[in-house]
C-alpha cells in the first residue's frame, strides 16, 4: 500500500463516527477481542432488511415526537428530538440479545430524555395510555392511589424482535431524582435471574439508559457500578447507553464534570466505552450490537456513549440560546437523524422516497387511530395489555399465622448451634452458640436466637430469605454470627443455608460501605420476588439517611405512585446510649412523617388504617415480637415495607428475653404490650393513677427508675408498633386504667425528634374516645429540642436521661 492508501485506510478506521476506549481493560484477551472487531476497514455492512429495521425505529421515534407536538403543543415531553437514534440503538440491543443469545427478559432503568417516545415506539406501551396521560387522564391508576406524572411511568410488556422472538421487557418507573432507578433495575434483574434459575446469566439481562450530566455527576452511578463485580450483586453485566446531548439542563460540560468524557466513570470497573455520533444511525446500531456481544461473552458492563443534541433544550419550553447561543445556532441548521438516513437510503438506492413516505404515513395513521380511541381506552381493555400491575388500594387479607411448632424450633436450634465435626470455630463463637443452646433448653430465647428461628422457619416453609448490609454476616454488634469461619482453614459455613434438602434459599450478603445503591438493589429484588423476606440492615440507623432517595421516592411511595408492592425490611439500630449524634438515631420521626396514617380523628373503621397503610413502623422490645414480625412479613400475602428499629443495648440485656412458648401455639405479634408488673411491683390496673406510654429501649430505663422511686401506681405501656397506629389496642389498654388521671408520652429522643409529634394527636384522640381526656391531654417527657440527634458528651447524655426519667413520673397536667 502507498502512504496515501495507508492514511486513507487509517482515517476510515479511526476517524469516522465511532471511537472506542478499551486500552484501560486489563485483560489482554478482551482487548484483542475488541480490536479484531473494530480495527478493520469495514466493521459492518447491513442488509436491506436490517436497514429497514433501523428506518422503522427512526420513523417510530420521529413520528411520535411530531404527533405529540401537534396534538399537545403546550405539554412538556422531554423529547428525543436530536437523539432519535436511541430508538434503533435500543432495538439493536434487544434484538441481538434475544435473537443471537437467547435472552428472554430485559430489565430496564431509564431516564427522562425521550422516555415517552421510547415507551410508544420501542417498548410497546399502548399509545392510548400515553395520550390519556397527556390529556390529564390515567385509567391505570386505581382509586386511593396518587399516581405519578407521565415522564415517570413504567411499562411491563414485551418486545418483538426482528426475528419474531418475544423478549419480556420491564421498564421500571422512576422519580425525577436522576439515576435513582439504576440499582433498582439491577436488583430486579438479579432476582429474576435467581427466579429463573439463570445461573449462567444467559436468560435475563439489565439495560440502563443514562443522561450524560447525570452519569458523570450522580454518586448513585458510582455506587451501582461498584456493585457490578460483587458475587452477591452481579447480574452478568449491564449494557449502558448514555444519551449524551452535551448539556446538563443549562450547564456546559466543563462546569459539570472533571473528566474528559461523561462516560469516564465506567473505567473504574474496566468497562469498554464506545463513543458514537448518534446522527450516524448505522454506526449506532453496530456499536449497540457489539455491546450486546460483549455482555453475552464476558458478562460485564459496557458503555455506549451516544453523542447527540437536544433540539429544544431541556424541555420544549426551554430557551437554550440564553446559555448556549453558539451551540444552538448550529442545532438550528442541523438536519434531523431521520432526514439524514432517508437521504442516505434513497441516494444509495436501497429505498425509494415513495416507499419511505408510505411508511411515514402508515405510522402517522396508527398514532391518529390511537389518539381517536384514547378517550375511551381503559386499562384492562382486552386488546391492549395492562401497562402496570394492578393491586387493590386496600388490603383486607387476615394476618398470617406466625407461630411455629416446638419440634421445628428444636430442629432449627440443632442446626444453628451445632458445629460439624472437623470445623474449628472461634472460641468466642463457640461460647455464644453454647449459650444460645443452653438458654433454649431452659425455655428462653434472646434477640439473635429469635431471629435465627424466624429465618430458619421461613426457609423451611419455602420462603427465601436474603439479608444484606454492612457487616451483616457477623452483625455490627457481634450479635448475629450467621456465617462461621474455620480458624484453621479459613473456610466459611452458613448453617441457615443448609437446613434441609427442600428448604428455600438463605442468602446473607455483606455489602460495600455505602447505603444508597445497596438499599435500591434490595428494593429491586422485592419487586421481582415478593414471596421472599428481604432485609437490609444499616450498620447504624443514623446512616440510613445516605439512602434517603430510595426511602422517600421508592420504598414508602412506590405503591401509591406506581402500584409497586415491596415487602422490604429496613433493620435500623437505634437508641441513645451516649455515643453521640452519629450512632444514636435512625430518625424515627422521619419515617413516621413518611407514613400515610390519619391521626387527626378517631377512625370510623378501625380496620382501615391497617388495610391502607403504606408502611409498617415498629420498635420492639421483646425477642418474641421480633420473631413474629419477621415471620409476618415473610408470610404476608400483600406486601408493604417494614421499618424496624432495634436497640443496640438490648441485644444482650438480661431482661430482654422471651419464653419459647411465646413463639409457639397461638402466639403472634403484639403491637401494644401492657405492663407485666401488675400484682408484682405495682398495683392492680384499676388503682393506677398515671400511665406512661413509650416505645423501645427507654422502657427498661423507666422501669428501673420507677422501682428506684418506689412508685406503685404508675403503669408503663409499650407501643411496639408505631405505624399504622394501633388504635384498638391502645384503647383497650387505656380502658384497663379507669382511675388514671395523668397520661405521659416518654421518649429518649429530643422534642423535635422521635415519635412524640406523631403520637400526641393520636393518643389524645384515644383519650377522648375513652372519656379520659383532660385539658392538656397527653403530656411530654423527654429531651428538649436539638439541632443534632444526641449529645456528644457522655456526661451531658447522662444528665439529660436522668432528667427525662424523673419528668416521666412527675410532670403534671
Amino acid at each position: 500500500m502507498t502512504l496515501r492508501e495507508i492514511i486513507a485506510a487509517c482515517e476510515k478506521t479511526f476517524c469516522g463516527s465511532l471511537g472506542v476506549e478499551y486500552l484501560h481493560v486489563p485483560d489482554r484477551a478482551k482487548r484483542e477481542w475488541l480490536r479484531e472487531r473494530l480495527e478493520v476497514s469495514q466493521p459492518f455492512q447491513f442488509t436491506r432488511d436490517e436497514k429497514l429495521r433501523i428506518l422503522d425505529g427512526l420513523i417510530g421515534a420521529s413520528s411520535f415526537e411530531r404527533f405529540v407536538a401537534v396534538k399537545f403543543p403546550h405539554d412538556k415531553r422531554y423529547g428525543l428530538d436530536g437523539a432519535e437514534g436511541l430508538a434503533p440503538a435500543v432495538q439493536a440491543v434487544l434484538d441481538r440479545s434475544a435473537d443471537t443469545y437467547g435472552i428472554e427478559e430485559v430489565i430496564m432503568g431509564s431516564c427522562h430524555r425521550g422516555r415517552l417516545t421510547m415507551l410508544a415506539a420501542v417498548y410497546g406501551k399502548p399509545a392510548e395510555h400515553l395520550f390519556e396521560a397527556f390529556a390529564g387522564v390515567r385509567t391505570d391508576i386505581l382509586p386511593g392511589m396518587a399516581g405519578d406524572v407521565k415522564v415517570h411511568i413504567g411499562h411491563e410488556g414485551g418486545h418483538l424482535t426482528v426475528q419474531g422472538n418475544r423478549v419480556g421487557l420491564s421498564v421500571l418507573a422512576n422519580p425525577s431524582h436522576l439515576e435513582a432507578v439504576d440499582p433498582v433495575a439491577t436488583g430486579k434483574a438479579f432476582a429474576k435471574q435467581h427466579l429463573a434459575g439463570d445461573a449462567g446469566q444467559d436468560r435475563v439481562m439489565c439495560l440502563a439508559l443514562h443522561g450524560d450530566a447525570a452519569f458523570a455527576g450522580q454518586g448513585m452511578v458510582y455506587e451501582t457500578l461498584g456493585l457490578s463485580r460483587l458475587a452477591d450483586y452481579d447480574v452478568g453485566g449491564t449494557v449502558r447507553l448514555i444519551i449524551n446531548n452535551q448539556v446538563g439542563f443549562t450547564t456546559d460540560a466543563h462546569c459539570a464534570r472533571s473528566t474528559s468524557y461523561a462516560s469516564d466513570l465506567a473505567k473504574f470497573v474496566n468497562a469498554p466505552i464506545l463513543h458514537v455520533n448518534a446522527d450516524d444511525v448505522e454506526s449506532v446500531v453496530f456499536a449497540c450490537r457489539l455491546a450486546a456481544d460483549w455482555r453475552a461473552k464476558f458478562k460485564s458492563d459496557i458503555v455506549v456513549d451516544l453523542v447527540c443534541y437536544r433540539k429544544y433544550g431541556h424541555n420544549e419550553f426551554d430557551q437554550p440560546s440564553f446559555t448556549q447561543p453558539l451551540m444552538y445556532q448550529k442545532v438550528a441548521t442541523q438536519t434531523a437523524p431521520l432526514e439524514q438516513y432517508v437521504d442516505k437510503l434513497t441516494s444509495e438506492g436501497t429505498f425509494t422516497r415513495q416507499e419511505i413516505d408510505d411508511r411515514l404515513n402508515k405510522e402517522w395513521g396508527r398514532l391518529q387511530r390511537a389518539f381517536d380511541s384514547s378517550k375511551e381506552f381503559v386499562a384492562n381493555h382486552p386488546e391492549v395489555p395492562v401497562a402496570l400491575p394492578i393491586v387493590a388500594p386496600t388490603h383486607s387479607e387476615p394476618e398470617p399465622s406466625t407461630a411455629v411448632e416446638q419440634q421445628v424450633l428444636n430442629a432449627i436450634m440443632e442446626k444453628t448451634t451445632t458445629v460439624p465435626d472437623g470445623f474449628e470455630p472461634h472460641a468466642g463463637l463457640q461460647r455464644a452458640l453454647s449459650g444460645r443452646q443452653k438458654h433454649f433448653e431452659q425455655g428462653i430465647v434472646d434477640w439473635s436466637t429469635a431471629e435465627a428461628l424466624a429465618f430458619g422457619s421461613l426457609v423451611l416453609e419455602g420462603h427465601p430469605v436474603r439479608v444484606a448490609g454492612q457487616d451483616v454476616q457477623r452483625g455490627t454488634f457481634s450479635q448475629r454470627h450467621a456465617v462461621w469461619h474455620d480458624q484453621v482453614t479459613g473456610k466459611s459455613l452458613t448453617p441457615l443455608a443448609h437446613m434441609g434438602d427442600t428448604q428455600a434459599r438463605f442468602d446473607i450478603a455483606n455489602s460495600p460501605l455505602g447505603e444508597l445503591a445497596a438499599l435500591g438493589f434490595e428494593y429491586g429484588i422485592t419487586l421481582a420476588h415478593p414471596q421472599s423476606l428481604v432485609m437490609w440492615e444499616a450498620q447504624f440507623g443514623d446512616f440510613a439517611n445516605n439512602a434517603q432517595v430510595i426511602i422517600d421516592n421508592f420504598l414508602t411511595s412506590g405503591e401509591s405512585k406506581w402500584q409497586y408492592e415491596s415487602g422490604l425490611v429496613l433493620s435500623l439500630p437505634h437508641g441513645h446510649d451516649g455515643q453521640g449524634s452519629e450512632h444514636s438515631s435512625a430518625r424515627i420521626e422521619r419515617f413516621l412523617m413518611l407514613g400515610n396514617d390519619e391521626g387527626r380523628f378517631w377512625p370510623s373503621d378501625l380496620a382501615a388504617p391497617h388495610q391502607n397503610a403504606n408502611i409498617d413502623v415498629v420498635y420492639m422490645t421483646t425477642p418474641a415480637n421480633y420473631f413474629h414480625i419477621l415471620r409476618r412479613q415473610g408470610r404476608r400475602a400483600h406486601k408493604r415495607p417494614l421499618v424496624m428499629f432495634f436497640s443496640k443495648s438490648l441485644l444482650r440485656h438480661p431482661q430482654n428475653r422471651s419464653d419459647v412458648s411465646q413463639l409457639t401455639g397461638t402466639s403472634a405479634f403484639t403491637p401494644v404490650l401492657c405492663d407485666p408488673e401488675h400484682g408484682k411491683s405495682i398495683v392492680a390496673p384499676d388503682s393506677i393513677s398515671r400511665v406512661v406510654f413509650c416505645t423501645g429501649q427507654i422502657y427498661f430505663a423507666l422501669c428501673k427508675r420507677r422501682e428506684a422511686l418506689g412508685l406503685r401506681d404508675v403503669a408503663i405501656t409499650r407501643l411496639e408498633q408505631l405505624h399504622p397506629f394501633p388504635w384498638a389496642e391502645v384503647k383497650e389498654n387505656l380502658q384497663k386504667y379507669p382511675s388514671a388521671k395523668t397520661f405521659v408520652w416518654a421518649q429518649e429522643e429530643h422534642h423535635n425528634g422521635g415519635a412524640w409529634h406523631f403520637m400526641r394527636d393520636r393518643l389524645d384522640n384515644v383519650l377522648r374516645e375513652t372519656g379520659q381526656y383532660s385539658s392538656n391531654g397527653v403530656l411530654y417527657a423527654g429531651r428538649g429540642p436539638s439541632a443534632g440527634t444526641a449529645a456528644g458528651l457522655k456526661s451531658l447524655h447522662d444528665a439529660e436521661e436522668d432528667a427525662l426519667l424523673n419528668e416521666a413520673f412527675t410532670v403534671q397536667n
